[in-house]
């Protein structure tokens, strides 16, 4: 059976992975898409955003660098499918000029979302608001019902 997709971002890898304010809501989430058939998918860039993230949290002092890197091998085993399509890039290039962002990092889940016709989930609240009037897919960690966090 093919798995549904649904795009995810770093910052939701980064909330299942780490104590974080939506930790509980993440892992729910990511229990309902393997109770449900998803499969989460990301663009190249997600590891390198998580191992930037994580190496920041140890650098100051939120997590030990020793807690930090069995943070990142934990977001690395997790089952996520890495996407590249060629397309993703100039319409990430367009959707951030379109959503005024300074850079396109962002862009690229909302690029490939669209190009797998999915739902986004990110816990970037910035993102979301910046994008929900224009991107119908996009979806916020922070909606996420509350008796799972």
């Amino acid at each position: 059976m093919l798995k549904s997709p649904v795009c995810v971002d770093a910052n939701v890898i980064i909330a299942l992975v780490t104590a974080e304010h939506f930790s509980r809501g993440a892992l729910a989430l990511w229990q309902e898409w393997l109770t449900n058939g998803y499969q989460p998918c990301a663009p190249l860039l997600l590891r390198y955003e998580i191992t930037s993230a994580l190496h920041r949290k140890a650098l100051d002092g939120r997590m030990s660098h020793e807690d930090a890197g069995q943070a990142l091998a934990k977001a690395l085993a997790c089952d996520i499918r890495f996407l590249d399509p060629v397309a993703i890039h100039v319409r990430a290039f367009d959707l951030a000029a379109r959503l005024k962002r300074t850079a396109t990092y962002d862009s690229h889940y909302l690029a490939l979302a669209e190009h797998l016709d999915c739902r986004f989930w990110t816990a970037d609240e910035r993102l979301y608001n910046a994008a929900k009037d224009q991107f119908p897919r996009i979806r916020w960690l922070g909606d996420y019902p509350s008796e799972a966090r």
